[in-house]
């Protein structure tokens, strides 16, 4: 009987490791690029992946103003959202996204990808998005992230 008492491992929150990983966005695909990141910040790399908790890893994304949308993406694509007052839709392409902040496509594209609900929130702090090539986690020494183009 030993050979089939098998256990399923579910983490506790003190025995969560998350390791640090760095993403050079520079001419990757932004949807593969955003479904890779979101597997690995929600942590289904792992062999200890639990579902109901965060246990991914941090991901920091740089040059994210050189991200790459295929065929005519940056121009037909649109994004919606509310202000909260009548009328208050607003729709921006991704072209004017990029123009303003370079972060903000990936944020949306990652975002879109993880769970609607706080476990979706607590995993999206997991990720750091910035537009040039500095960003302020030298520190914690992030592995590169190899992704396919």
């Amino acid at each position: 009987m030993d050979a089939l008492s098998y256990k399923t491992p579910s983490l506790k929150a003190g025995e969560v490791r998350r390791d640090w990983w760095v993403v050079d966005a520079t001419g990757l695909t932004l949807g593969r690029m955003a479904s890779r990141i979101a597997f690995v910040i929600r942590g289904k790399h792992k062999t200890s992946y639990t579902p109901h908790m965060n246990c991914g890893d941090n991901v920091v994304v740089i040059n994210a103003e050189k991200v790459r949308l295929t065929g005519r993406k940056l121009d037909q694509r649109i994004h919606l959202h509310h202000t909260g007052y009548p009328g208050g839709q607003r729709e921006r392409t991704p072209r004017e996204i990029l123009a303003g902040d370079p972060g903000e496509l990936i944020e949306l594209a990652v975002r879109g990808m993880l769970p609607k609900n706080t476990l979706g929130s607590d995993v999206f702090r997991n990720l750091y998005v910035y537009g040039g090539t500095e960003h302020p986690h030298t520190a914690q020494e992030p592995k590169p992230l190899n992704l396919p183009v």
